[in-house]
């Protein structure tokens, strides 16, 4: 029977292979730049986004009002950024598609 994982990691440690904390030192084409930047972008924003939602459940009563209006305008900007996500995905999986303009 296999001993189960005993990880130590701390949620600020770096994860090897994780392209948002690894050094790199090669040069990035600029469409790899764009897709990381989303990416960086959406981490953010969901973070933002569960600061919201914590601040309604737990935060005074004028906070939570605030909370609420910045929660609708966090998820209108996540909708957008996950959108140009699946975007640079596909041109990503599909480089020589054409391209519709």
């Amino acid at each position: 029977m296999a001993e189960p994982s005993r990880r130590n990691d701390r949620p600020g440690d770096p994860t090897p292979g994780d392209p948002q904390t690894e050094d790199t030192t090669e040069a990035l084409d600029p469409q790899e730049a764009v897709y990381r930047a989303l990416h960086s972008e959406r981490d953010a924003l969901e973070r933002a986004l569960t600061l919201a939602q914590q601040t309604q459940r737990f935060g005074e009563a004028d906070d939570v009002e605030v909370a609420r209006h910045n929660e609708a305008a966090l998820l209108k900007d996540l909708d957008r950024v996950m959108t140009l996500i699946r975007a640079a995905e596909i041109r990503r999986s599909q480089p020589l598609a054409r391209r519709w303009q």
